[in-house]
């Protein structure tokens, strides 16, 4: 029998602000591997008009940074909203170095589809966020009539924006904490673009958000905010690049510089109400 991505297996369950935080497995036909994602179901969830909001994690973290870290079960319960957390790569693929640096492979697939013969087998995060996991959930959970929105840190950032700006008709909200902008000028971008992508700046123009925005027909509202002591903020991040170019295009970003917050989870905690009230009024 051959394996489906719609078939899961629950791993994980616990109680949390009434509703259930749930661990799963299944098996991704775009990664070619096991994948593990978590979801947490507000109390009574299948009675209530409940949305949908997919948090992307950034460079390192697994399924488990943002359930464990960020507190959002307590909001999420409180607001109705199914929070659905995947992993950041595919894992145990046993790639030559993927497990060299932190900032690329193993934890770090950067949500695109790579070209690179040795990459492009496995390190396909792209359709599996866009199609394999965005369906898995809505066929699995009886969410046919949510509306879906997505999220993201750093990395995660990035695959959010980036992810929605191409697939408005599956993702109607947007927002992210510290996100790469301009994955084509900055050094974590530009690792990750030449080695999963190659040299041609055509393919990397499909995952770069910067670029994206001026071609977006939606100009759907996205929520940004940044930490003023992020380490990352001037040398990876390029949220000044990407302001700058939204403006001249009118594009509707709301941008928010925060004194003293840096590039944690500490951060993420802080700002999180926001986000998921600027998701369920986007969302009605």
């Amino acid at each position: 029998m051959s394996k489906s991505y719609l078939d899961i297996i629950k791993i994980k369950s616990n109680k949390c602000f009434n509703g259930k935080q749930n661990v799963y497995k299944h098996f991704s036909k775009s990664t070619d591997c096991e994948m593990t994602f978590s979801v947490y179901f507000p109390n009574n969830y299948e009675n209530k008009n409940v949305s949908v909001l997919f948090f992307l994690s950034g460079l390192t973290c697994t399924h488990e940074n943002f359930i464990s870290k960020a507190g959002s079960q307590a909001l999420a319960d409180e607001l109705n909203l199914v929070i659905v957390a995947p992993d950041t790569s595919p894992r145990g693929v046993k790639i030559d170095g993927d497990d060299e640096s932190w900032d690329f492979g193993t934890g770090a697939g950067f949500y695109l589809n790579s070209k690179a013969k040795v990459w492009s087998k496995n390190y396909n995060m792209y359709d599996y966020i866009v199609n394999d996991l965005y369906e898995t959930i809505f066929y699995n959970f009886n969410l046919k009539d949510s509306k879906a929105g997505i999220l993201g840190h750093s990395m995660g950032g990035h695959g959010a924006i980036m992810i929605a700006l191409k697939n408005p008709d599956k993702f109607q909200s947007i927002s992210a904490f510290s996100p790469i902008l301009c994955p084509s000028k900055y050094p974590w971008g530009i690792k990750a673009f030449s080695n999963y992508l190659g040299d041609n700046k055509d393919d990397w123009a499909e995952y770069d958000s910067s670029i994206l925005i001026t071609k977006s027909k939606e100009k759907r509202a996205i929520l940004i905010d940044q930490g003023l002591d992020d380490e990352f903020y001037k040398t990876e991040l390029g949220t000044d690049d990407f302001e700058q170019i939204a403006n001249q295009i009118e594009y509707p970003i709301t941008l928010r510089r925060h004194e003293g917050y840096d590039h944690s989870y500490y951060f993420i905690s802080s700002f999180l109400k926001d986000h998921f009230e600027w998701h369920k009024n986007q969302l009605r």
